[in-house]
């Protein structure tokens, strides 16, 4: 049997609530779509209340339900404030757990080098991390509060989009190392500038253990003012740096065959290599920032980089995959629909010329959050994606109209108010050893065209091989 996450004792006395008969719980849920067996199901109030789901959580199997109002015939832990239960399980569990634990944070790059460093990590020990992308106020402590008792090295993502987020998650995961990935324009509408920016995302310092480490990109426009926020919150902090030059940890260079790239790190004066499913030299930069990670974890560089070599980055965050056509054969779809900014933009638009194709076909989604500034952030997207020589541009939303407007007469262009209605058009302009970028803001819908490209392409995987659809 395997020790439990919490007890009914520990959990009531974590957060002073009252707990409703002898149980234990091996997990934490906000999902009864999702739950196990065993879990804890936490009622949160959002958009539903969380109490309308505790009886199906119950019925699935929940080992007792976190709640601020009675429940009958329920194991339960009563609290006031469920939220502020959670948090204050978050901090038990932090408190209770030696292991290492780090904190990381960016406008770009960050969900990437925190699944980098789990890859890492696992391959190391006992390993925990944020699932998804669970990085916000109820993210945070829920991840910390699902960490297990013999944890070894902890990685925890911290996000934003308003002013004074931050702050309080990084006090919760109190990180013996915190990194910050970059400073780009994103979440604008809700921070007013790159400064602010800057200033919310130093906050992940605000945690920092004595003696800690704070990890910073060298290259970035901000790194004096980062340098000396991170020393004002941990004075006795050690700044560690990684970039293209002049840091502790420097990407070097590049080699890749357009899908796979082999990337060249020095760190300390050691090279090392690392070969990914990923092309661009942003994802150097990743590999640099979480080989510094985990040396400062107490990982030698070189068993990082092995077992850092053949990550492949999830679903939505730039991975690539083949995709079967009508004709017989198959085009290349980069999937980095998840979310995007300026910055994350122009990145995957560097990347994206990189890879060999017969055609270039670039599909992209509004950005969002951008504040007063948002037309010509769209507009000056026109550079970088006419560098990839497309030969169709798909533009989707309001926001994009005005990038519209700047590639008119230079590239085909289809803009449209919504994914689905270019994905036919998608659909049938693919031919054989074509490839196809897809990227946008979360909002502006573009996953939906990946996955029905997806659903395309099985469909023609399983004529061709005489399979019949589940």
């Amino acid at each position: 049997m395997t020790t439990p996450l919490w007890t009914a004792e520990e959990a009531a006395a974590a957060t002073g609530g009252k707990a409703i008969g002898d149980w234990q719980v091996h997990g934490m849920s906000i999902d009864t779509r999702t739950i196990q067996s065993g879990d804890m199901f936490i009622a949160l109030k959002d958009v539903r209340d969380g109490h309308d789901f505790v009886p199906m959580a119950h019925e699935k199997g929940a080992g007792a339900c976190l709640v601020s109002r009675h429940m009958d015939g329920i194991p339960a832990l009563e609290v006031d404030d469920t939220l502020v239960a959670l948090e204050d399980l978050g901090r038990a569990a932090r408190a209770r757990n030696g292991g290492f634990s780090c904190a990381i944070t960016g406008s770009v790059g960050k969900t990437s080098v925190k699944e980098m460093l789990a890859q890492i990590f696992r391959a190391h020990g006992a390993a925990h991390w944020n699932v998804k992308s669970f990085n916000n106020h109820w993210g945070v402590p829920l991840t910390l509060a699902r960490m297990p008792r013999e944890t070894e090295r902890a990685v925890f993502e911290i996000g934003m989009n308003t002013p004074g987020e931050i702050e309080p998650r990084s006090l919760m995961v109190k990180p013996h190392a915190a990194l910050i990935t970059k400073i780009a324009a994103a979440h604008l509408e809700g921070m007013g500038s790159e400064e602010g920016v800057a200033l919310e995302k130093s906050g992940i310092f605000a945690g920092l253990q004595p003696g800690g480490t704070a990890i910073l990109p060298a290259d970035d426009a901000f790194f004096d003012f980062l340098s000396d926020k991170a020393s004002a919150y941990c004075p006795t902090a050690k700044i560690r740096t990684f970039g293209t030059a002049n840091a502790d940890a420097v990407y070097r260079s590049s080699l890749s065959d357009g899908v796979m790239s082999t990337y060249t790190v020095s760190l300390d004066g050691e090279d090392v290599q690392v070969s990914i499913n990923a092309v661009g030299e942003h994802w150097g930069l990743n590999i640099a920032a979480a080989l510094l990670m985990s040396v400062s974890a107490g990982i030698e560089l070189q068993a990082a980089a092995d077992a850092l070599s053949g990550y492949a980055p999830p679903e939505g965050r730039g991975n690539a995959e083949w995709l079967y056509l009508a004709d017989g054969g198959r085009a290349l779809m980069v999937d980095d629909a998840y979310n995007a900014n300026p910055e994350s933009m122009r990145a995957a638009l560097a990347g994206f010329k990189q890879r060999v194709a017969k055609r270039r076909i670039i599909a992209l989604g509004e950005m969002k959050e951008l504040g007063p500034d948002a037309d010509s952030l769209h507009e000056e997207l026109a550079t970088p994606l006419l560098a990839c020589s497309p030969d169709h541009v798909f533009l989707v939303g309001e926001g994009m109209k005005p990038l519209a407007r700047a590639l008119d007469g230079k590239v085909r262009v289809d803009w449209a108010e919504t994914s689905s209605a270019i994905q036919k058009k998608v659909n049938n302009l693919l031919i054989s050893e074509d490839a196809v970028l897809i990227k946008g803001s979360n909002a502006s819908g573009m996953r939906a065209l990946a996955d029905g490209l997806r659903k395309e392409s099985r469909e023609w995987s399983d004529e061709k091989t005489g399979v019949e659809l589940g």
